[in-house]
């Protein structure tokens, strides 16, 4: 399967970047997996169209929305191994910058994920996605590691 982030900002700590690199190159084992990083625009409407660009019309997308649907591990987990199984080969999550999601990218989107009620950083959001699907294909290989 592919995985393709799509999120606003660059991660800038070398915390948050030595996290997610650690994150991309356990998950090559398990998948095919990009990021891209759009540059923050001046306003949500232009980093909508931003995120829309790299979109493709047959690509499954799921975004981080607080007011989208919370999924336990296993829920998710699930989620990711139907989505192969149903024979679409790109799933793209969508990280939107500090202002959230405009109209058009959240439109665009097939399932809306919640991790939370709270608001969390896209920095730390991006290396938690990246452990949760991570643990998603551990949990559906049923590998060690979850719990």
């Amino acid at each position: 399967m592919n995985i393709t982030i799509v999120c606003i900002g660059k991660l800038k700590e070398k915390h948050w970047v030595d996290a997610a690199a650690e994150y991309a190159k356990r998950l090559s084992k398990y998948c095919t997996l990009q990021i891209d990083e759009l540059k923050e625009e001046a306003t949500l409407l232009d980093e909508g169209r931003s995120i829309i660009k790299r979109i493709k019309k047959e690509d499954y997308v799921i975004a981080l929305e607080i007011s989208g649907k919370e999924l336990d591990s296993c829920e998710l987990a699930a989620k990711i191994e139907e989505l192969g199984k149903s024979g679409k080969s790109r799933a793209v999550f969508v990280i939107g910058g500090a202002g959230g999601l405009a109209g058009e990218a959240s439109a665009r989107a097939d399932f809306r994920l919640s991790f939370s009620k709270m608001t969390f950083p896209h920095q730390m959001m991006r290396v938690i996605l990246l452990e949760q699907i991570y643990r998603a294909f551990k949990i559906t290989k049923n590998e060690k590691y979850h719990k």
